[in-house]
């Protein structure tokens, strides 16, 4: 057991037998306790980790960007920057100690992590509607153009003017689907008609909050066309950014197209999704597929592929200048050869839309190729911990990206692990100097893919359940059969292709690469068509999903016998993993949308067409694999003269019109109206919650606990933040408390 959770002797190799005596040895070092005391002990081991703080710092810095988007209220600039002012202060004026020195430097990096969230908000700032407008005429520039799987496009405007909407009113940036396919290209000056919305909130407490995420992005609108969209002669000159920005995004829409008209259907949609980035083409149930065998990663361009793009490279330019002995004598080629995967990286990334998560993977391998350069190990935590800390400066926001999380749990978990494997191998090295057969390379090559893809999927697990409430149960073997596909097929045929794509020859390359886009195709439906190949959990608690993470990177992270303490944690946060207590109601949409938990702990639901979107993301949260339509199909409610019932823990639900409220008003339970409640209703001795409360509030999340209601809301949970700004976010009138 102990080997399983990576905790082996020192010198790397002994029998079971001989780990289990070095750690009672290593225990009875407890005795020391008595006779030193516990903080000698705990400098003692500190100072034996001392090349491993540099590696908590991120970690530091990133637990102050989480805290300072925990608050309940938007701070001032100056309360967001004086504590890191302080510490400053405090971290120079103190006495080198160990246990001083750690403290100060870890409160220091969380404060200073806390201020660059607040001062990346400022930086971002846009206005944002805050209700629905339209249709309202829209002129700007296109910044992006998405296809959508179906008919109709996806536009990103730079809004110039707005109809009814002043300078510092009107959103900086505007996202709308068009219901008609366009032949727009990033910077056309643009004229449309559309109905805008707020950026969506949260469908439920907790939940994604979708208008945080367009904040940072200084988008402030999200909606439809309505009529054509035209271009436009615009007072003033485009941006110079935007020309720039316009002029790559022209190139990578003119590689799709040459893309799609060798691969047509969703070979060459995928193909051009690994290409350039763009997943828009990819039908739903390409996606879920992929999703459910574990394999989606492939189709999002992230480390996975800046590695085999830039390795290619890296390896290519190296063996073509090893081939000259003038040169590989003389200069160092492997320098030259990173020097070069780091250009061709940065142009893989410009290609590929520099979305964040390949911006993230083109930090990291810069970083793996730049420790080259300097006769530094590549693999290493240190170049992983500079990588997150270096992102999380320029984008504090991305702590809260799932995307963010699960990348960097991968790769710590895995260059953690390769540290450990790689220690094994120099020590068995020393005392066994046989080479490798090619039989064991090639069982070395599978195990290798075998364990990767246990280990990245043990990492990214807890984020899995805690964001999508979602596991895939074969995703080693799907990675087994896809991963060398996409190394040796996919992703070469795609470079091949880019380099021919100038001279016109790409059409052999891509055809290459649509056998091997087949191949996964065909992997990813074989293992998502298989029995019980997703695994559904409910939402976990926080606290649980915390633990685990504080507990992998304490045992990811430490390298001496203690690490072996942050199994506990991650032991504590699956037991409190199921504690969660799910709500028995949600209210949403306008009152609209209820769903009450029955005896058999399922969703029953009352809504209508247009709650689908909702009422999915409830079940999705609920760990319920129905679809919205079955949910409403099993009904709970009674429904007669335009009143409808259901009980609930032994407590009465109304729904009810507003013109047949009177009699409800008096009675207790929980009464939802669809429209305006009467003041009657307000001494009600129930819960009363209407179409103002939901608009005001969001989503309401009511639990019964004996004859007890606690009412939870979006507005609560979100607070009183510059993408958020609704008054208290607390609802009144909760029974019971």
């Amino acid at each position: 057991m102990l080997r399983v959770l990576g905790y082996c002797p020192r010198d790397g190799v002994g029998t079971m037998a001989e780990v289990v005596r070095a750690e009672a040895d290593a225990f009875a070092g407890a005795a020391d306790l008595g006779r030193r005391g516990l903080l000698a002990v705990l400098t003692d081991t500190l100072e034996a980790e001392h090349d491993r703080w540099f590696l908590w710092l991120p970690v530091a810095f990133g637990a102050g960007i989480a805290a300072y988007f925990a608050l309940p209220r938007e701070p001032s600039l100056v309360t967001a920057l004086l504590p890191a002012a302080a510490l400053l202060a405090l971290r120079v004026g103190l006495a080198r100690h160990t246990l001083a020195v750690l403290a100060t430097t870890a409160l220091l990096a969380a404060a200073l992590g806390f201020g660059a969230a607040k001062l990346r908000t400022e930086y971002v700032r846009a206005p944002a509607l805050h209700e629905r407008v339209g249709p309202v005429a829209v002129y700007g520039f296109v910044e992006l153009v998405e296809p959508r799987a179906g008919k109709g496009q996806r536009l990103t405007l730079r809004v110039t003017a707005m109809e009814n909407h002043e300078a510092g009113m009107r959103p900086h940036r505007v996202r709308v689907r068009t219901l008609t396919d366009t032949d727009l290209k990033p910077g056309d000056a643009v004229q449309l008609r559309a109905v805008l919305n707020p950026p969506p909130e949260p469908a439920l407490p907790g939940g994604y909050d979708f208008a945080r995420t367009a904040w940072f992005a200084s988008l402030g609108g999200v909606g439809y066309t309505v009529g054509p969209v035209t271009r436009a002669v615009l007072a003033g000159e485009v941006p110079l950014a935007l020309r720039i920005s316009a002029a790559i995004a022209r190139v990578r829409q003119e590689i799709g197209r040459r893309v799609l008209e060798v691969l047509p259907g969703q070979t060459g949609a995928i193909a051009n999704a690994l290409i350039t980035g763009e997943r828009g083409g990819i039908a739903e149930e390409t996606n879920q597929a992929f999703r459910a065998s574990g394999l989606f990663h492939i189709l999002s361009i992230s480390g996975l592929h800046m590695v085999i793009m830039a390795g290619a490279v890296f390896l290519l330019v190296r063996l073509l200048l090893a081939a000259v002995p003038a040169i590989a004598l003389r200069y160092p080629v492997k320098k030259w050869a990173a020097a070069a995967a780091m250009v061709g990286a940065l142009a893989y990334l410009m290609i590929s839309g520099a979305a964040s998560a390949t911006v993230r993977s083109y930090i990291m391998i810069s970083i793996m190729f730049l420790a080259v350069l300097l006769d530094r190990p590549a693999i290493e935590l240190r170049n992983v911990a500079l990588a997150a800390l270096l992102i999380l400066v320029l984008w504090p926001e991305s702590l809260l990206d799932p995307g963010f999380q699960m990348s960097f749990a991968a790769v710590v978990g895995l260059v953690s692990v390769y540290e450990w494997l790689r220690r094994r191998r120099e020590s068995r090295r020393e005392h066994d100097g046989s080479r490798r057969g090619m039989v064991r390379t090639a069982a070395l090559f599978l195990g290798g893919i075998v364990t990767s893809t246990l280990v990245a999927s043990l990492a990214v697990a807890p984020f899995g359940v805690y964001h999508f409430q979602n596991t895939q149960q074969f995703a080693i073997l799907a990675n087994l059969l896809a991963i060398p596909i996409c190394n040796f097929i996919v992703m070469p045929a795609a470079l091949g292709a880019l380099v021919a794509m100038p001279l016109g020859l790409e059409g052999a390359p891509l055809l290459i690469m649509g056998w091997g886009i087949s191949a996964m195709v065909w992997c990813a439906e074989r293992v998502a068509a298989l029995p019980g190949a997703v695994g559904r959990m409910p939402s976990m608690p926080t606290i649980a999903f915390a633990l685990m993470v504080c507990g992998g990177l304490w045992w990811a992270l430490w390298s001496q016998r203690w690490r072996v303490l942050g199994v506990v944690a991650i032991a504590a946060g699956l037991m409190l993993a199921p504690a969660a207590r799910r709500p028995d109601v949600l209210v949403g949409r306008g009152g609209e949308l209820v769903a009450v938990r029955g005896e058999d702990s399922k969703l029953s639901a009352m809504g209508s067409r247009k709650t689908r979107f909702e009422l999915t993301r409830w079940l999705e949260a609920d760990a319920d694999a129905r679809d919205a339509g079955e949910a409403m199909r099993a009904q709970a409610f009674h429904c007669a003269a335009g009143r409808c019932v259901a009980t609930v823990n032994g407590v009465q639900l109304t729904v009810t019109k507003p013109a047949m409220q009177d009699v409800a008003c008096t009675q207790p339970g929980i009464l939802i109206v669809t429209g305006e409640k009467p003041e009657a209703c307000v001494s009600s001795p129930g819960v009363v919650i209407d179409a103002r409360d939901i608009a005001k509030y969001g989503t309401h999340a009511l639990t019964i606990e004996t004859g007890r209601i606690r009412r939870e809301t979006v507005a609560e949970g979100r607070g009183v933040r510059p993408w958020f700004s609704r008054a208290t976010g607390k609802a009144d009138g909760d029974q019971g408390e």
